[in-house]
Order: C-alpha cells, then sequence, then structure tokens
C-alpha cells in the first residue's frame, strides 16, 4: 500500500503538471515565497507525502506517511495575527519491527497557535510565538503515543529578496494518557532555507530534526526540495517533490534515502 500511494501522489503531480496554466510571473512569485514562510497570513493546505525505507534491524520495513496540514490565519486587530497550523499524519507502514506486521490508519495531530505580527518588523524579522499540542488522534495503538502533550513553539524568519531562511521549533511534554505507554519529551527543530525565483520556483533545504529526550536520541532527515507555484484552472497551486536523507535515526529507524512529494493548495482570505 505504501508503494501504491507513493504512485497515486506522482500520478495527481503529473496530471496536475499537464493540466496547470501559468501564473502571472510576478503574483506568482509573490505567492510562492509566501509559501516559505510558516506563519504568512495566507490559508494553505498543504498535502505532504513521505517514503521512508529500511527500518528495522533488518531493514526490510518501510513507512508512507500523508501529512495533511491546514494553515489558517485568523487577523486579530491591526496589528496581531493569530496563525492556525495543523499537522494530521496518514501512515500506512509495514514491517517496522519484524513481526509488527501491517498498519494503516491516522497518527497523532500535532496543533499549534503562533501569535504574530501583522507586518515584518526590523530589518525584515518575522515571528511568531505561542503553544503546541499533541493529540492522541492515532487510529491503532502502534500509529501512536497514547499520550496527550502540550509546550510552547515559536519560529523566527527573514524574507531577503528572492532569500527565505529562518527556524521553528517546539518542545511538548506529555501531561495525560495510558500509564503503559511511555511519557512524552521530546524538542523539534526544523531550520529552513530557500530561493524562489522570478518565475516561481522555489527550491530549499531544512531539516525536521526531533530529540526524545526520554531515550536520549536523534531523528534527523535532511530535506532537499523544489516546488513550482501554477495555476490549476483557476486554483492556485504549488505541487513539489525532492529527497530526504536520514543524517541520524534511532535504533532501528529509518536510513540512507527517502521520497517527499508535495501539493499545497493556496485560498483568497
Amino acid at each position: 500500500m505504501a508503494t501504491n500511494g507513493r504512485h497515486a501522489c506522482a500520478a495527481v503531480a503529473g496530471l496536475a503538471w499537464l493540466c496547470c496554466q501559468p501564473v502571472h510571473a510576478q503574483d506568482a512569485q509573490e505567492l510562492a515565497k509566501k509559501l516559505a514562510n510558516p506563519v504568512a497570513a495566507m490559508i494553505s493546505v498543504p498535502l505532504q507525502a513521505n517514503d521512508d525505507r529500511r527500518y528495522g534491524p533488518t531493514r526490510d520495513g518501510h513507512r508512507f506517511t500523508l501529512n495533511v496540514q491546514p494553515v489558517v490565519p485568523v487577523t486579530l486587530n491591526p496589528d496581531w495575527t493569530l496563525i492556525s497550523r495543523t499537522i494530521l499524519p496518514v501512515i500506512s507502514q509495514h514491517e517496522l519491527t519484524p513481526g509488527a506486521g501491517h498498519q494503516h490508519g491516522i497518527g497523532d495531530v500535532t496543533q499549534s497557535f503562533f501569535l504574530s505580527p501583522s507586518r515584518p518588523g526590523a530589518n525584515g524579522i518575522v515571528w511568531g510565538a505561542g503553544p503546541a499540542f499533541l493529540l492522541p488522534t492515532g487510529s491503532e495503538s502502534a500509529l501512536s503515543a497514547r499520550q496527550w502533550g502540550a509546550g510552547p513553539t515559536g519560529v523566527v524568519l527573514r524574507q531577503h529578496g528572492p532569500w527565505t531562511y529562518g527556524a521553528l521549533a517546539n518542545h511538548i511534554w506529555s501531561f495525560a494518557g495510558h500509564d503503559d505507554r511511555p511519557n512524552v519529551s521530546a524538542t523539534f527543530l526544523q531550520p529552513f532555507l530557500s530561493y524562489t525565483t522570478k518565475d516561481a520556483w522555489t527550491f530549499g533545504i531544512n531539516t525536521e530534526s526531533s530529540y526524545d529526550w526520554k531515550q536520549e536520541q536523534w531523528s534527523v532527515p535532511v530535506n532537499f526540495t523544489a516546488s513550482k507555484l501554477i495555476k490549476f484552472g483557476r486554483q492556485p497551486v504549488s505541487i513539489g517533490g525532492g529527497l530526504r536523507y536520514w543524517a541520524d535515526s534511532p535504533p532501528g529507524g529509518p536510513r540512507d534515502w527517502g521520497v517527499r512529494l508535495s501539493v499545497t493548495f493556496l485560498f483568497a482570505r
């Protein structure tokens, strides 16, 4: 099912390329730059598919994850915006450990809220801060920590010409959940750098590193991506893809190279 999901995403992306129409260059570049900003005042719905392999001691396991990540800004007043950012993973995995079999379903939701100034500050600095929550929504035990969690989150970035660079971070502690499951204390770090061309191509590199303070283990995928803002009918859409390299992961975690595909829908406020 993981392979089929990957092929389905590739087919959808290919169809969009064939049917798309270009967006006006200047508008497209500005929209593409906004997409590089996690706290941009713009409604977007990214669908991000990741295929990772070589799990387990025998390296036969693999996982396909489709992250549904709606971003919804709410204007509080002329000076401040509240941005809701949700990550809902839909997972298909096989033999992550010997004898584990297949699991398919929904994973745990990470819900973040960022309070951000409506306009960039000095030197074009953009920032946002607020709470992040872990919700035990997993449809199967193997897809969920079975813990409720909360903690702080923040992002800071600068957009200078075609460049966007900055970092997003959070830390989540569990405060309730199943007694037979480990407590959660995890830090997430996402430094990012991207370059957007005048014809709305964006080339980026980031890491989505996490550190498990209970197990004292890092997970460090490094993502190399390229995306293009196009118009699918009247709908602005960003379509992209790339490779991810696992620089570090826990024992039994993924190794070597993975694949990322993404489709992001943009909506007027």
